[in-house]
């Protein structure tokens, strides 16, 4: 086997595809790194309990969350009335001519280059206002308040890869996690940065992140909530009804992640108010 090649894990029922990201040679033998395709899961394995399978190959779980994200993001565009759109300025699906609107401003800043750019895809389909940057989890708390002020989103996306220490019974304790106390920081940041959850939305976390501290730190949103594996699209199908949710209007955390792929127990937080604001009257020359 080799770095690129797509695997699947014998001894857990070949449940998650995987791409080999390293190889190194241990004492004990040659270990495999992986990382989920769907999934934000990091992983080693030996190389007797690895099977190599077809590049498009998808487990009967990844066949279910292909079909929900294509259901995810068909709901999106019907209850949006199916509109077309150019950039940001958007014409409301229940009003007249001459109303515009314009949805929030995210600013998706991701440890995984290869899931980011997953992201930002649907975020194009979903027709959002969207910056990505990669930065790794550690160094995401040093960079994060001025790549806001650069930006100036409306809703931040703080992720990448975590994982809880095998075998704790501590979940609370943030020493027992991979990358948690780094979604953190990032988010106290920000949160010393701007105090009103309204004015900057947040949400941050990874596959079986530190829910509690996360938003104890003051994310609006945080993972995982049960300490599941979440999918890669979740934040984007959580931040698009933010988004587009007029400025008037709290929603609710089951309005929140009824488009998410994980559902509560990948995801959740706390109420949250709309950040499309509508206009009048249009421009007649755009």
């Amino acid at each position: 086997m080799k770095i690129g090649d797509i695997v699947v894990r014998k001894s857990y029922g070949k449940d998650i595809t995987f791409k080999v990201i390293d190889i190194k040679d241990t004492d004990s033998g040659i270990i495999y790194s992986l990382k989920g395709i769907n999934l934000r899961i990091v992983a080693d394995s030996p190389e007797e309990d690895l099977e190599t399978v077809p590049e498009d190959s998808l487990t009967e779980n990844e066949k279910i969350f292909s079909r929900q994200v294509n259901s995810s993001i068909r709901n999106v565009l019907l209850s949006r009335g199916g509109f077309r759109t150019e950039h940001r300025i958007e014409k409301m699906p229940i009003s007249n001519e001459l109303t515009f609107g314009r949805p929030g401003k995210i600013l998706h800043v991701d440890g995984d280059p290869e899931y980011l750019d997953v992201c930002l895809k649907v975020y194009k389909q979903l027709m959002l206002d969207v910056v990505g940057k990669t930065v790794a989890e550690k160094e995401q708390p040093k960079v994060i308040l001025e790549l806001v002020k650069q930006v100036k989103p409306d809703i931040v996306v703080i992720t990448g890869h975590d994982a809880i220490s095998k075998g704790t019974r501590e979940f609370t304790n943030i020493d027992n996690y991979k990358n948690s106390k780094y979604f953190v920081e990032a988010v106290s940041e920000l949160r010393n940065y701007e105090s009103n959850y309204d004015d900057l939305v947040i949400f941050a976390g990874a596959c079986q992140s530190c829910y509690e501290a996360i938003l104890d730190a003051g994310a609006n949103f945080a993972s995982s909530p049960s300490r599941i594996l979440i999918h890669c699209l979740d934040p984007v199908f959580l931040c698009e009804k933010i988004a587009y949710t007029n400025i008037e209007k709290v929603v609710s955390i089951q309005e929140g992640l009824e488009n998410t792929i994980t559902g509560t127990r990948g995801i959740g937080g706390l109420q949250t108010r709309g950040k499309y604001r509508e206009g009048f009257p249009k421009s007649p020359y755009i």
